[in-house]
């Protein structure tokens, strides 16, 4: 499904991605995990081109997007989803229309088509009774839902979670990776950056730890996380477990 080789991404001097090597098959779950600043948002961020990468290359089924032009982008686009830290919702619209938006725009539905789907993704994020309310009037965790539906009205092959709960009371975590879980029970592809490590031990096919734009250590989750191979993984579980 998804491809990276030797990817390089730096911000002036800053040399953010250093050689990224990862492979993510269709249906996986690979969570990724390191401390702040090791680089795992710009590599989600390079994986949808909002970030191109300055070295190496991307493949996504089966083809290289990695210097896209625009209508390779837009292959891009419909086919990967993502959901940032921070909700981005827009704040006059009701949380239907901020799932239908991009349904109505980009992809040219009726409103009527756009609005069956809306209210079926609110739905099954379990906010059918908040479809009206606009952002002011829900709560942290209820917006990101809206932000995962929003996303997934694309009808995208890969989704992209960009440390959806840390933004997020503590209280209002589980809400938010509860869909996560059903969409990967459900055998959406997934790349989900992450510092809830209970969840990407137990939602995880692969657990990959990242530290200073590198992969340092990558496997089976429960592999990783009771015997890293590697020093650097140790001591950051050590403080995070």
């Amino acid at each position: 499904m998804l491809v990276l080789e030797d990817v390089h991404k730096s911000f002036g001097k800053l040399h953010v991605l250093r050689g990224i090597d990862l492979s993510v098959s269709r249906g996986d779950v690979v969570c990724v995990i390191g401390p702040s600043g090791s680089g795992k948002s710009t590599l989600l961020r390079c994986i949808n081109l909002l970030e191109p990468p300055e070295r190496g290359r991307i493949e996504l089924e089966g083809q290289e997007i990695t210097r896209a032009r625009k209508a390779e982008l837009n292959f891009v686009r419909r086919r990967v989803g993502m959901v940032f830290q921070q909700f981005n919702l827009f704040p006059h619209k009701t949380a239907l229309e901020n799932v239908t938006l991009a349904k109505r725009t980009v992809l040219h539905r009726s409103q009527a088509e756009a609005n069956a789907k809306g209210k079926a993704l609110l739905e099954r994020v379990g906010l059918s009774d908040k479809m009206n309310e606009y952002p002011e009037r829900l709560s942290g965790g209820q917006q990101q839902r809206v932000a995962i539906a929003r996303a997934l009205a694309m009808d995208p092959h890969v989704m992209l979670f960009d440390e959806v709960t840390s933004a997020l009371d503590p209280e209002l975590v589980k809400e938010v990776l509860d869909v996560v879980r059903g969409l990967a029970a459900e055998g959406m592809t997934m790349v989900v950056v992450t510092h809830e490590i209970g969840f990407a031990r137990e939602a995880g096919d692969t657990a990959v730890f990242m530290d200073a734009g590198v992969v340092v250590e990558s496997g089976n989750p429960r592999e990783v996380f009771a015997n890293p191979r590697h020093e650097r993984t140790r001591a950051f579980l050590s403080k995070v477990l």
